[in-house]
Formats: structure tokens, C-alpha cells, sequence
């Protein structure tokens, strides 16, 4: 499934949802979603990430396999960028955080559209081209659908 028809999927979660693993509210998963795809388009910027050069080639081997992303996982450098725990909420509501996740999703699109050759910093498997993001974006997508029940 393409990562922008998660949206129809996310349309289906309500603000009582609870997850299967961790401490995110519906809300907190999509704006967490959000800020994935605005590392992505550079709205966020990554200077670093946490796989050592050596191990690069194994993480992205790992990205574009079937294997899921592991359940509670956290990412230092992300936490060091946006904060630890759950962040403060931006969007007034779970609706209206579904619809700025629409927007970014769609912006992606433009965003590599316009900058075909760019790599954005993805703060776990190091820079990433459009193909590479798409992917990452699919697994993250379904990783976190899977822990509110949306996927199985």
C-alpha cells in the first residue's frame, strides 16, 4: 500500500483507540507521523543519525526487508531533536491532526519533485533518496497502524 493511503486507514481511529504496545495516544502516533515525514521533506533536520558508518549498509538492508520495525523502539537522536516522552500535542484534535498528516504526505510528493537528487537525514538509516524514504515511510506507516489495531 502506497503511505499516502494510510490516510483512509488513520480516517478509521478514534481518539479512544489504545494502542496493542507503548504510551502513544492516537493523536500522539499521527503527529509523531507528522514529524517522520517532515524529517523527510527537511522541515526537521537530522544532523546526525544513530548507525555507525560501518553498519549502514546492514541498516539499509534491514529497511528494505519485510521484517517490521521493532515495537518500542527509540531513536536518541530524535529524542535529543524533539524531546523524550510524549510531546506536547500541537493539533487541536486527532481529525485536524489527520489532516496536516495529509498535507505532508502530500508535500513529500512536491518536496522530491522539485529536488530530485536530495537525501534528507533519516535520524536511524542515515540519509535516504525518494525511493529509500517511501519505503521507510511504508514500514513506519504500518508499524504504527499495526499498534492501534488498523493493520494487522
Amino acid at each position: 500500500m502506497a503511505f499516502s493511503n494510510y490516510i483512509n486507514v488513520l480516517n478509521k481511529l478514534s481518539k479512544d483507540t489504545k494502542p496493542n504496545w507503548g504510551i502513544m495516544t492516537p493523536q500522539h502516533m499521527v503527529e509523531h507521523l507528522i514529524l517522520a515525514v517532515q524529517s523527510s521533506t527537511e522541515k526537521i533536520i537530522f544532523d546526525r543519525f544513530i548507525t555507525p558508518l560501518d553498519k549502514l549498509a546492514i541498516s539499509k538492508r534491514f529497511l528494505n526487508s519485510s521484517r517490521p520495525l521493532p515495537k518500542l523502539f527509540v531513536n536518541e537522536v530524535i529524542s535529543e531533536v524533539i524531546g523524550e516522552g510524549l510531546i506536547p500535542l500541537i493539533n487541536h484534535d486527532l481529525s485536524s491532526a489527520i489532516k496536516e498528516l495529509e498535507k505532508e504526505v502530500e508535500y513529500f510528493d512536491e518536496y522530491f519533485t522539485r529536488n530530485p537528487e536530495a537525501k534528507p537525514i533519516n535520524a536511524t538509516f542515515g540519509p535516504l533518496n525518494y525511493e529509500e524514504w517511501v519505503v521507510f515511510h511504508n514500514k513506519h506507516f504500518t508499524h504504527h497502524l499495526t499498534q492501534f489495531g488498523l493493520l494487522e
